[in-house]
C-alpha cells in the first residue's frame, strides 16, 4: 500500500488513513491554514489530525453562537435601561421648566381646592361673625352686614380665579409634555422591537448556516466511515 506524507505532522501514513486537502470542507481547510499556511488542496492530512481540526472548528462555531447571543442580550438590557431613564427623568424635566411663581400657583391652587382650605375658611368666617356680633355687640370693626368681610371674600375670589387658571395652564403644559414623552417612548420601543426582529432574523439565518456546516462535517464523517468499512 502506498504511503503518503502528512503535511501537518510530516510523517508517513498508509493512503487509506489519509485525506486529500481538496476533499476537506473549505471552512475546515481555512482553520488548518491558519496554523499551517503551507497546507493546500493538494496536501494530505492524517484522519486523526483532521478530526482534531474538525473539533476545533465546531468549538469555534459554538463559541461564536454564544458570543452572538450574549451580545444581543447586552444590547437588549442597554435598551431597557435607557428606556427607564427616559421615564425617570420626565418629572424632573417638567419641574425644572417652570418658574418659582408658576410652581407657587400650583401649590396655592392645590390648597385652595382642598378640604383644609374650606374648613379653615369656614372657621375664620365664624370667628369673624362671632367676634363682631356677640363679643363686640355688633359695634366692632365690621358690624352687620359685614361689609369688610364681603370685601375680603370678593378680593379672595378675584385672586383665586387667575391663580386657578394659571395652575390649569401649567397642568395643560404638563399633560402636553407627558404626551410628547409618551410618543417618544412608544416610538423608541417600536424601533427597538424592529431592531430586535432584524437581529433575531439575522441570528436565525446565521444559525441555519452553521447548522448546514455542522451537517456537512457529519456527512464527511459518515462518508469516511463508509469508505473505511468498504476497504475492510
Amino acid at each position: 500500500m502506498v504511503n503518503k506524507i502528512c503535511a501537518i505532522s510530516k510523517k508517513e501514513y498508509p493512503e487509506n488513513k489519509m485525506i486529500l486537502g481538496s476533499n476537506i470542507m473549505f471552512a475546515i481547510r481555512e482553520t488548518i491554514q491558519k496554523e499551517h499556511p503551507e497546507f493546500t488542496s493538494e496536501s494530505w492530512i492524517e484522519q486523526s489530525i483532521l478530526h482534531e481540526y474538525r473539533r476545533k472548528y465546531l468549538e469555534s462555531l459554538v463559541s461564536d453562537e454564544l458570543g452572538q447571543i450574549q451580545k444581543m442580550e447586552s444590547e437588549v438590557l442597554d435598551a431597557i435601561e435607557s428606556n427607564e431613564i427616559i421615564t425617570e427623568k420626565l418629572n424632573i424635566e417638567l419641574e425644572n421648566e417652570f418658574t418659582f411663581g408658576e410652581r407657587l400657583s400650583d401649590k396655592i391652587a392645590e390648597f385652595g381646592g382642598s378640604w383644609s382650605f374650606i374648613l379653615s375658611f369656614l372657621f375664620f368666617m365664624m370667628l369673624w361673625i362671632i367676634a363682631n356680633v356677640v363679643l363686640l355687640a355688633n359695634k366692632g370693626f365690621d358690624p352687620y352686614p359685614f361689609i369688610l368681610l364681603n370685601l375680603i371674600l370678593s378680593c379672595l375670589a378675584a385672586l383665586q380665579a387667575p391663580i386657578i387658571m394659571m395652575s390649569q395652564n401649567r397642568q395643560e403644559q404638563k399633560d402636553r409634555k407627558r404626551a410628547e414623552n409618551d410618543y417618544k417612548t412608544n416610538l423608541k420601543a417600536e424601533l427597538e422591537i424592529r431592531q430586535l426582529h432584524d437581529k433575531i432574523d439575522h441570528l436565525i439565518q446565521h444559525q441555519n448556516k452553521k447548522i448546514m456546516e455542522i451537517q456537512e462535517i457529519q456527512s464527511d464523517y459518515l462518508n469516511e466511515i463508509v469508505k473505511f468499512h468498504r476497504k475492510d
